[in-house]
């Protein structure tokens, strides 16, 4: 089996980066970490990568003087490098271009912590206790040009409790996200995440008389 090499991107502790990195340990995981880049020199993911022996590269976006798209060019300079064929941004903090995105297109994943498309952006466990959500979760998708969009791989729900602030539901989303983020990888490096239009197909099965339900 041909395992697909897969870059990491990450801005900081890079949480989801351990549990790719645990799923990819097994040798049957179809894709290998071979690079983990971020765009902070002081991101404790580095250290963490380091650890498993994983290449690791800084592109600071600082050294480009805002200019989005030469960052993203050296970021996919070193891409290249490492003959990387797939990417998965865990916690990567910039808003990517559409030349990144461009290049990348069908190959480049991300989570994000809500059950999109509902809340987008930033401080999704506030606005979803706020809204009165029932359900709150995390969604692997693959990334497009509009920021927190594109076809989607894979969803994991939890419950809101009564008693939740921000801190304990981010909490029991993140369990969620190290679940479904390896799962998702799984997917599109075995090529079952086939994307037709916004709609991604697998071709996993499921028991259809399954419901998830709260309260």
């Amino acid at each position: 089996m041909s395992r697909k090499r897969t870059a990491i991107l990450i801005s900081g502790r890079g949480t989801n980066m351990g549990a790719l990195i645990s799923a990819a340990m097994a040798p049957s995981y179809p894709a290998e970490i071979s690079l983990v880049l971020s765009n902070r020199p002081d991101a404790k993911g580095l250290e963490r990568a380091a650890e498993f022996n994983i290449p690791t590269a800084i592109v600071d976006h600082k050294d480009f003087s805002g200019d989005r798209e030469a960052f993203e060019r050296q970021v996919n300079a070193v891409l290249k490098m490492h003959n990387i064929e797939l990417v998965a941004l865990a916690g990567f903090m910039r808003i990517l271009t559409p030349f990144l995105v461009d290049a990348w297109t069908n190959r480049m994943i991300n989570i994000h912590p809500a059950l999109l498309p509902s809340f987008k952006g930033l401080a999704t466990h506030e606005r979803a206790i706020d809204e009165g959500v029932k359900l709150h979760g995390a969604t692997v998708h693959y990334v497009s040009s509009e920021m927190d969009d594109g076809p989607i791989i894979i969803q994991g729900a939890v419950p809101v409790l009564d008693a939740d602030t921000p801190d304990t539901l981010a909490a029991r989303v993140l369990g969620v996200e190290h679940k479904i983020y390896p799962k998702a990888l799984e997917l599109v490096a075995s090529g079952k995440a086939k994307v037709t239009g916004a709609r991604v197909t697998s071709g996993e099965s499921a028991d259809d008389t399954a419901a998830l339900v709260w309260p």
